[in-house]
C-alpha cells in the first residue's frame, strides 16, 4: 500500500508541475524574471539561453527534495523529487526537443497532440515582449489548438 501512495505521489506532482509551469512562465517568466526569459523571445547567439535557469532551479527543488528524503527529513521527498525530475525530462523532451529543435530528434513526428503543443507555442512566440502573451502551458494547451491540428492533418493526408 506504501508503495501506490509513493506512486501516486510521483503522478500527483508531475501533474502539479504543469500548473507550476504555467504559473512561473506566465507570472515570473513573464513578470519580474523576464531579464531571465527574454533571450527565449528574442534569441541570441549560442546553445545556452538565460532562459535555462529555471531548468536549475526546479532541479535544485527536485535535488533538494531527495535529500530531504535521504536525511530521514520527509517521507514523501523521494516521490516528489522524482515527478519533478519527470516533469523536467518531459518539459525538456516537447520544448527543446521537439518544438525548438536544440536537438536533432523528432522532427517528423505527424501526431494530433504534437502538432497542437506546437501551434500553441507558436503562438505565444508570436510575442516578442512580456505583455500579452498567451498560451503558457507546456503539455496542456486549450482545446481549439487540437481541433486546428485535427482539420490540418487531414488537409495533409488528402
Amino acid at each position: 500500500m506504501e508503495l501506490l501512495i509513493h506512486i501516486l505521489v510521483v503522478i500527483a506532482t508531475f501533474f502539479t508541475m504543469e500548473f507550476m509551469a504555467w504559473f512561473t512562465h506566465k507570472y515570473v517568466m513573464h513578470g519580474f524574471l523576464w531579464t531571465l526569459h527574454r533571450d527565449h523571445h528574442q534569441p541570441e547567439e549560442g546553445w545556452f539561453e538565460r532562459n535555462d535557469a529555471f531548468f536549475i532551479f526546479y532541479a535544485v527543488i527536485s535535488i533538494g527534495l531527495f535529500i530531504l528524503w535521504n536525511e530521514g527529513i520527509f517521507a514523501y521527498g523521494l516521490s516528489m523529487g522524482l515527478g519533478i525530475l519527470f516533469y523536467g525530462m518531459a518539459y525538456f523532451a516537447v520544448h527543446d526537443v521537439f518544438i525548438h529543435q536544440r536537438l536533432n530528434w523528432f522532427k517528423r513526428t505527424d501526431n494530433i497532440y504534437f502538432r497542437a503543443i506546437r501551434k500553441a507555442h507558436k503562438v505565444h512566440h508570436k510575442h516578442l515582449g512580456k505583455e500579452e502573451g498567451e498560451c503558457f502551458g507546456m503539455l496542456v494547451v486549450p482545446w481549439k489548438y487540437f481541433k486546428e491540428a485535427a482539420k490540418s492533418g487531414k488537409k495533409a493526408k488528402a
